[in-house]
């Protein structure tokens, strides 16, 4: 070990959902280099990212704040995240660190860092497929190796892009985990996805012509886990011959889950099922964490900055909303923060209260899928969330309605600022205010064309801008008829 502070390894899985990690239980073996990894670490089994997509996610992983302390709730967030909050990036900065962040260019929770590097994590090769990792792989070793050898502490953020639409890994990854014939006449599981009109171009332009079959797409969510799995694989061994494992702290997480065919969803991160919710986090920091060490006690994306602080030993005077989990590591009692504040803005905008039983979510404007304007689901006997008891269950209802309102007026009053899932109204990016029916946000959530789908993943010259300043490719070419 050395006497300089230790560097700092965030590995960012986008829409990586924890239960297809063969490490959380997946009956595939998804993620045998990370399982082993881990093994030398610690696992948090029931880690939770609380509001979907990815700026309110990773606003709330790099501040160490919940929703009402970023005032992030939207991917297609306005403007720069608020300066009344400390980015990790700038925290380490003051204190030594070089900085680097990679693939998160334009993102408005990428803020602060002082050298971005991007790479190609959207579009197919010339051979059809998306090397996502090797990708990522090329810039982000050179730039471990650089950092190490300025000799002060850094930290390196890398936002892997596998798991996440198109799910093209390279071969043999594409039928690592499917052996039938994707294409079978007598398969119509994927018939309602082809009928559903925002998205159906978009998954037309890069699944396999004819494609019927819904396992086979499950199965490249699957074999792109498995090669960026691989892929890190890399990365894992690049600390190894640096010399720096030992004076290193790595950060395994997502910054939300990812539904597949599930929820009418359609393979995709948005709604506030548990498909998007359940994350992983895995910390490995030899001589400071335990090895082989699993944490069942439940946390969330905004617990992981005060961890790293305390790890790192910065000094740190942020009253974050977030809670260091140092303590659960170590088996100390601490009063568990078992509901959470969800919300979702995305593809359409909604809020809820999840206890470890009960889920209720609320849509604060008409959503696109036609869903009911209310949810409830019991999580024990129902973990799949398919069937709404929000007739059968009022008084249920109504008393996590009663803990929703009362903790939006608790933190409005600690923040001072109002709820920002009731303030983003322009979270489409398109100017109407908030969706007066479902037909409606169905006829203006379009992904217009496969040109424009190819465009989205590609980063064409004509969507460069678009995709810089808002970060994510989900963004839409609307047909507005707001």
């Amino acid at each position: 070990m050395t006497s300089k502070l230790p560097n700092l390894l965030l590995l960012g899985i986008d829409s990586l959902r924890r239960d297809h990690m063969s490490g959380y239980g997946y009956h595939r073996l998804t993620t045998p280099h990370i399982d082993q990894y881990s093994q030398g670490g610690v696992l948090f089994e029931q880690h939770f990212s609380p509001s979907i997509p990815t700026t309110p996610g990773y606003a709330s992983m790099l501040t160490g704040m919940d929703c009402f302390g970023t005032d992030v709730v939207a991917l297609r967030h306005g403007g720069p995240v608020g300066e009344h909050v400390k980015m990790l990036s700038e925290l380490l900065e003051e204190n030594g660190y070089n900085t680097t962040c990679i693939g998160f260019t334009g993102n408005p929770s990428a803020r602060g860092f002082q050298k971005y590097i991007d790479f190609e994590g959207w579009g197919p090769d010339e051979t059809g497929r998306s090397p996502k990792a090797d990708n990522l792989n090329r810039v982000a070793i050179p730039e471990m190796k650089r950092l190490t050898e300025e000799g002060k502490p850094f930290f390196l953020f890398l936002r892997h892009m596998d798991p996440h639409s198109p799910y093209l890994p390279p071969k043999p990854f594409e039928r690592m985990f499917y052996d039938g014939d994707e294409c079978d006449p007598d398969n119509h599981s994927l018939d309602e996805l082809y009928a559903f009109k925002p998205f159906a171009d978009y998954f037309s332009s890069w699944f396999p012509e004819g494609c019927t079959d819904s396992k086979y797409i499950d199965a490249q969510y699957d074999g792109a886990i498995a090669y960026m799995d691989a892929g890190i694989q890399s990365i894992f061994t690049a600390l190894e011959t640096l010399g720096i494992e030992d004076e290193t702290l790595v950060v395994i997480t997502s910054d939300h889950g990812e539904t597949l065919n599930e929820h009418d969803c359609y393979y995709d991160h948005h709604g506030l099922y548990e498909t998007n919710l359940r994350i992983p986090l895995i910390l490995r920091y030899p001589g400071k964490l335990p090895a082989g060490k699993r944490v069942a006690s439940s946390s969330q994306i905004k617990d992981v900055m005060p961890t790293i602080v305390e790890l790192l030993g910065i000094p740190c005077d942020i009253a974050f909303d977030g809670r260091s989990l140092i303590p659960l590591v170590k088996g100390e009692e601490r009063v568990p923060e078992s509901e959470m504040y969800i919300t979702e803005c995305t593809w359409m905008r909604k809020h809820g209260w999840r206890t470890p039983e009960w889920k209720l979510i609320v849509a604060l404007e008409p959503d696109l899928h036609f869903k009911p304007p209310v949810e409830l689901y019991n999580l024990v006997r129902d973990p799949e969330e398919l069937h709404n008891l929000i007739d059968e269950e009022p008084e249920v209802a109504a008393h996590l309605m009663n803990r929703l309102n009362a903790h939006i007026a608790k933190r409005e009053q600690e923040t001072g600022r109002e709820n920002p899932i009731y303030t983003n109204l322009n979270w489409h990016g398109m100017g109407c205010g908030p969706f007066k029916t479902s037909q409606q946000a169905f006829d203006s959530m379009h992904i217009g064309s496969p040109r424009t789908a190819r465009s989205l993943q590609t980063k064409e010259k004509e969507v460069e801008a678009v995709a810089a300043s808002e970060s994510e490719a989900e963004e839409v070419e609307a047909d507005s008829t707001c």
